[in-house]
């Protein structure tokens, strides 16, 4: 049988957001099917920092650990790994929608909620990946602490690359800034300024990461110019996981993010999202907290609503009893 069958809430994406949304709409009885390719954005990471009661766990821990909060719900069903291919509304049953899964199943949902996250750019350097997630970050609010006292190098090439090599120096011993010879959304005279505040400037293109026994040592640039350091930080563009937002109709912002309201509705009516694609600091503690508002929020939707099989009888739309 390849149907899935009903579900109040379908809930694609397993991460912190999708996590947290999933067993915030389950507090509310409701039937919730989570969708999880197991690809969470910072799977790479070696800590997670300054999520509370489980500050400096390892990623793979953490939503471990989350999984069986939210699988100890009878009302959650999770298959995993698996990816939805689209999503269409239900023509035969209006306020529904019809998810299609890559292993050829198919489910139905009253309320969806996104939550699939983003994808880095990241730059195209020798050793990258041997260092990143342990010396090589992106998030300075994220890893910066560890960062304290070591000399760290920032590269990137957008106009925040100024102010983000400038913030690094809450935590850092020094910061070298290395800028592409053709970053043209560094402002003239801006480099001086930077290089007054403290940051020693570099142009140049880096090209491969150097150290031994998985500690870095420094940075090689196209030049044949070293540059020391113990932490690199960098800036990267990201993209939607997913295009499944846009081909639902969901209004995008200029940033390429998902618009949503302060309970993570879409625009479309009955489409949640939650997380790092939605716009927002990119942050465990905050896609969680947009979790949970989304899977409040679809659960409060149904109310007056007869939801799926096995879901109980929903309490009356509080308006609509008490008006008049």
């Amino acid at each position: 049988m390849n149907s899935l069958g009903l579900v109040d809430v379908a809930v694609i994406g397993g991460g912190p957001a999708g996590l947290s949304a999933a067993l915030w709409s389950a507090r509310y009885r409701r039937r919730v099917l989570l969708v999880d390719a197991g690809r969470q954005r910072n799977r790479r990471t070696a800590r997670s920092h300054g999520y509370l009661g489980m500050d400096d766990a390892a990623p793979d821990d953490l939503v471990e650990r989350a999984l069986a909060d939210v699988l100890a719900y009878p009302e959650v069903a999770r298959v995993c790994p698996a990816n939805v291919l689209d999503v269409t509304a239900d023509a035969g049953s209006p306020g529904r929608f019809r998810l299609r899964l890559d292993d050829g199943r198919h489910a139905d949902a009253l309320r969806l909620i996104l939550a699939t996250g983003v994808v880095d750019e990241l730059p195209n350097i020798e050793h990258f990946d041997q260092y990143y997630g342990s010396a090589v970050f992106t998030c300075p609010t994220c890893d910066g602490y560890e960062a304290q006292g070591k000399r760290v190098v920032a590269i990137g090439d957008d106009e925040h690359i100024s102010a983000f090599a400038l913030g690094l120096l809450d935590w850092a011993a020094s910061v070298a800034l290395v800028i592409a010879p053709d970053a043209t959304p560094v402002r003239t005279g801006e480099t001086d300024r930077v290089g007054s505040a403290g940051v020693e400037i570099f142009r140049g293109t880096p090209t491969a990461l150097e150290g031994s026994g998985g500690v870095l040592r420094g940075v090689q640039l196209d030049d044949g110019t070293y540059v020391a350091c113990d932490v690199m930080f960098c800036t990267v563009r990201n993209v939607q996981h997913s295009d499944l937002a846009s081909r639902l109709g969901c209004q995008m912002t200029d940033d390429g993010c998902v618009a949503v309201d302060g309970d993570g509705r879409t625009t479309v009516e009955h489409v949640f999202a939650a997380g790092d694609m939605t716009p927002g600091p990119h942050m465990v503690q905050v896609a969680a907290a947009e979790g949970a508002r989304a899977g409040v929020a679809a659960a409060l939707s149904l109310r007056g609503e007869r939801g799926a099989p096995g879901s109980p009888h929903p309490a009356p739309e509080p308006s609509e009893v008490l008006s008049g």
